[in-house]
């Protein structure tokens, strides 16, 4: 009798640690299997298939990742233009500050959608490296360009001009500021401009490679140049 009553607890205890272990990694799985919007536009929401976000169009990370992130490094250089705290509109109607950028690295250039002359060449230029990444480090970078005719350029102008030049995936981004914020932003790049009419301006053409902390680790300085140490660099700061 003794002896059956061991056996019996023995198999209980066998029960309870197999239940144990399968709610944990039923637990694990779901934490897998958990993806959220890395700029949280629908608070904590997650969801359970990989996709973008419906209103910033950014690729959702699974949970853990985005947690991840968040304990890697969270304290900015001097040198992070994520000191700026000044206020941006996306093309979707966002209002974000350069700091929603982190954990990426960037790609950006300034522009205006009206310019007849430069600008066409910088977004070809901007395409062309794009083009020239491999395509699985999308979802590490993004290229963000910022109008330096923020009077104009409106997030709904800006959105109709990243259709039309095919610039309109989650990995682009389109910024309007106000006039301070772009002339202080322009300084950080040591871009140069000037309105020269009501829809003209005169530019630095200036593509920057920042790394996912903020930093300043390239410039491509001109029009239709040789863009292979600009596309080198990315692909190191991003697999770093």
């Amino acid at each position: 009798m003794k002896k059956y009553k061991v056996i019996v607890i023995v198999l209980m205890l066998l029960t309870a640690f197999v239940a144990c272990k399968k709610e944990a990694t039923t637990t694990k799985n779901n934490k897998e299997v958990a993806y959220q919007c890395p700029m949280k536009c629908e608070g904590e929401k997650t969801f359970t298939t990989q996709g973008s976000c419906a209103v910033c169009k950014m690729d959702l990370k699974p949970l853990s990742e985005v947690v991840s992130k968040k304990e890697i490094s969270t304290e900015i250089s001097e040198e992070s233009i994520f000191n700026l705290d000044s206020k941006w509109h996306t093309e979707e109607g966002k209002t974000i500050v350069l700091e929603d950028l982190k954990g990426k690295t960037l790609v950006m250039v300034m522009i205006y959608t009206t310019c007849k002359a430069a600008c066409p060449r910088l977004v070809a230029d901007m395409r062309n490296i794009e083009k020239q990444v491999p395509k699985k480090y999308n979802k590490d970078l993004q290229y963000v360009l910022i109008s330096i005719d923020p009077e104009t350029d409106t997030p709904t102008k800006l959105k109709a001009f990243a259709k039309e030049n095919f610039m309109d995936d989650a990995h682009w981004t389109f910024l309007q500021g106000t006039k301070s914020s772009v002339r202080e932003f322009a300084n950080v790049l040591a871009v140069k401009y000037k309105q020269i009419s009501p829809l003209d301006f005169s530019h630095s053409n200036i593509i920057s490679v920042f790394n996912p902390q903020g930093e300043l680790v390239h410039q491509q300085e001109g029009l239709g140049v040789d863009n292979k140490e600009t596309i080198s660099k990315i692909i190191e700061t991003v697999t770093k």
